[in-house]
Order: structure tokens, then C-alpha cells, then sequence
């Protein structure tokens, strides 16, 4: 594979990375289809390697990122349905307030949902910064997980092929 395509593979990953920080990329998925252009493109057992090992771990942190925040969601009190508002406000607040507006959509839609249920202030407040962390957790999980992939392939170019 020339350097070119390489380094556009390479900016590829670079981009899935910053989708998963700022979710409007679908991030690890773009990471992943990166990768398996590269090994479909080298065609070479170290190329299938490591598109398994990328498979792996994006696979691995795609589903630890639901079960993890979701335990803690569901142990602090958290209902679904008040997830579920913020994600709503936080589409719609991506549309109102371009880029910015999903992290001002998805605590403003939890804390009004929890505001409902519980009543007053204090609670909702608690609530909502328990529904913050899980979701700051579960996009910390995601990182992890294709940093690794991209360090897989990265340490695969400049080392092995």
C-alpha cells in the first residue's frame, strides 16, 4: 500500500477518534472501516491480524460501554425514560444550537425528566450528574477501545509492514 493511502487510512482512524469525543461521526465504526481498508488493501497475515485485533477491541468496548454505564445507572436510581428524554433534547438541541447544542440538549432533557419524577431540585440535580458520569464512562470506554485498534495498527505500519 503506497504512503498516500496509508496516511489517508491513518487520518481516517485519526477522524473515528474525534467522532467518538464529539459524537456527529459514527467513531469506532469509521475507525474499524479504516482498518479494514488497509487489510484488504495489504493483504497479509499481518494485516488480517490486525484487523482481528481491531475487531476485538472496538467489538469488546462497543459492548462493555452499554453494560458498565447502564449497572450504574440502574444502581444510582436512574430510569431509562429520563436517558431517554436527554438523548431526544440532545438530538434536537443539535439542531438548534449546531455542534454544541447535544451537550446542552442531554442534561437539560435529564434533569426535566427527573425534575418531573422526583420533584424538586437536589434530587434531579443528583440524578442528572449520575446520568453525566455514566455517559462520560461510556465514551471513555469507546476511546479506549479504538486508541488500542488504531495503536494495534498504527505499531503494525511503522513495525511490521
Amino acid at each position: 500500500m503506497n504512503s498516500v493511502a496509508t496516511l489517508l487510512v491513518g487520518v481516517a482512524i485519526f477522524v473515528g477518534i474525534l467522532g467518538i469525543v464529539i459524537p456527529v461521526l459514527p467513531g469506532a465504526i469509521l475507525s474499524l472501516a479504516a482498518i479494514l481498508v488497509w487489510a484488504l488493501e495489504v493483504q497479509s497475515p499481518t494485516g488480517w491480524t490486525v484487523l482481528a485485533a481491531a475487531v476485538v477491541l472496538i467489538g469488546a468496548s462497543q459492548v462493555v460501554k452499554y453494560i458498565v454505564p447502564e449497572r450504574r445507572l440502574r444502581e444510582s436510581g436512574v430510569p431509562r425514560r429520563s436517558m431517554f428524554a436527554g438523548v431526544v433534547l440532545g438530538i434536537l438541541g443539535f439542531f438548534v444550537i449546531p455542534v454544541v447544542g447535544m451537550f446542552v440538549g442531554f442534561p437539560v432533557g435529564v434533569y426535566l425528566a427527573e425534575r418531573h419524577r422526583l420533584g424538586s431540585h437536589d434530587p434531579a440535580w443528583a440524578s442528572t450528574k449520575h446520568a453525566l458520569r455514566a455517559t462520560g464512562l461510556s465514551i471513555l470506554i469507546e476511546f479506549i477501545g479504538t486508541s488500542l485498534a488504531a495503536a494495534v495498527w498504527l505499531f503494525a505500519v511503522l513495525f511490521l509492514v
